[in-house]
């Protein structure tokens, strides 16, 4: 209510600015503008805006296109902004132009005022310009879609292929402690042959494993940086040699590989990269549905259904059912990869509105992408800790649903013939006794032989 304001002026005319903000008059108009929802840029998309206006001030002073006192401002206020301090200044929402200018003008405007009050001046006073300071030798159209990279390149090597990492080992040391446990396997969701729980396991181990080469194999065009580009791909108004010097001091300071995109007409026209790495995000959660549904399938009981997992109890599973147990990390990870499946319909849809020698979509982009790399990483790191390594076999289950199994037959049909197997496996399911019982009536198979054949350990 007792507000105050100060008056600052864009290219549009002036606009009412709150006294005590970093932003100007271009954030305050978007914010009038873009009235959406309540989704904002996460913080690591604001950390690689501030990184990549921090290492391009130095590569402007650098270049002889800032005076040495302008660049350290700049850069010492970019360091913050990368540092989340000032967070609250980017106040704009997801849904707004679709090259992102309003939230890179949002950075450029904290930068620039922070940066004057550094130097002495007063905010708004434009002793720094966000325009020609801060945005120097930079369009929004590229500028957006690198932060958009770098940001997605940092959370998948840096948080996502980590937990993928841990998520595998401990999958991978559940085969090895389960390679003697014997079971039934099941094909169509019926009885199927003999199998080890160690290699459904080591199964689930290989696909993450999978998951991790795939996203290794889509960080290489994920690296490929728009900078340079400016507004339309010929870098217009931009050093030759900016792009370049920029993001080798990008890489360095990230650890990531890093480097400036060969062709900048496809970097800013197309989204392609990010597509293909949305496609492997999307790939792997549907892996990590694959393994998460089998886990509470068999888990499900504790004493009527396939109970052949014991899974941890984490917490109480009923608010009216006294002693019952959820598999709730296998219903957690399901709904984040749910929600990842959304994420990259959005980033499919967006990436096909390249138009002309722009994609206009960067924004949503950006949040799905990001959205997904974030809950991938912190689903899989949690189901590994609180789901999988807790996992113990139940073997008197195994060893009981497999000798039940009428698939038992199969290992017989070899050396009784199809037909003869069959009638073993039909007899026995409607006199309700075990093919090992059946078969030592009819099989004319002598004792010794049968139980040499029906040995599991053979079959698996």
């Amino acid at each position: 209510m007792n507000e105050t304001f100060r008056s600052e002026s864009d290219s549009m005319g002036a606009m009412q600015v709150p006294a005590s903000a970093y932003y100007g008059a271009q954030t305050a108009r978007a914010i009038e503008n873009f009235p959406i929802s309540d989704l904002r840029f996460p913080r690591s998309f604001i950390r690689a805006l501030g990184l990549i206006k921090k290492h391009a001030a130095l590569t402007n002073q650098e270049l002889g296109g800032l005076k040495p006192e302008i660049a350290a401002a700049i850069e010492k206020a970019a360091q913050e902004v990368a540092d989340g301090k000032w967070d609250g200044e980017f106040v704009l929402d997801i849904f707004q132009t679709g090259s992102g200018t309003s939230t890179n003008m949002n950075a450029n405007e904290v930068i620039a005022n922070r940066a004057m009050e550094l130097l002495g001046a007063r905010r708004g006073d434009k002793l720094v310009h966000p325009n020609d300071h801060v945005n120097r030798g930079q369009s929004s159209n590229d500028v957006i879609p690198t932060a958009m990279h770098v940001a997605a390149l940092d959370g998948i090597e840096h948080a996502l292929i980590p937990a993928l990492e841990e998520l595998q080992k401990a999958l991978a040391a559940k085969a090895k402690e389960f390679h003697d446990v014997l079971k039934i396997g099941r094909t169509h969701l019926q009885d199927a042959t003999p199998i080890r729980l160690g290699q459904e396991f080591g199964g689930y181990a290989s696909q993450v494993q999978h998951g991790i080469e795939r996203l290794r194999a889509a960080e290489k065009h994920l690296g490929e940086l728009a900078l340079g580009g400016t507004a339309v791909g010929t870098g217009i108004n931009t050093h030759p040699a900016f792009a370049r010097r920029t993001i080798s001091r990008l890489a360095a300071e990230t650890g990531l590989a890093l480097c400036e995109a060969p062709n900048h007409f496809e970097a800013q026209s197309g989204k392609d990269a990010v597509v293909e790495t949305s496609g492997a995000l999307k790939t792997l959660a549907v892996s990590l549905i694959k393994i998460a549904n089998d886990l509470r399938w068999l888990g499900s009981g504790p004493r009527l259904g396939l109970g052949e997992l014991r899974l941890p109890a984490t917490q109480p599973g009923s608010s009216i059912m006294p002693g019952k147990v959820n598999p709730v990390m296998c219903e957690m990870l399901l709904q984040v990869c749910a929600q990842v499946l959304g994420n990259d319909t959005a980033i499919t849809f967006g990436g096909s509105l390249g138009n002309f020698e722009l994609n206009v979509m960067m924004p949503v982009m950006t949040h799905n992408l990001l959205q997904a790399i974030a809950l991938l990483a912190k689903g899989s790191e949690v189901f590994a800790r609180r789901c999988v390594a807790g996992l113990e076999a139940d073997r008197a289950k195994c060893q009981g649903n497999l000798e039940l199994s009428l698939s038992n037959c199969t290992i017989l049909a070899p050396v009784i013939g199809y037909d003869k197997a069959a009638k073993i496996a039909k007899t026995a399911y409607e006199t309700n006794r075990t093919i090992r019982q059946v078969a030592a009536e009819i099989s004319g198979l002598e004792a010794a032989r049968l139980e040499e054949l029906l040995d599991p350990g053979r079959q698996a």
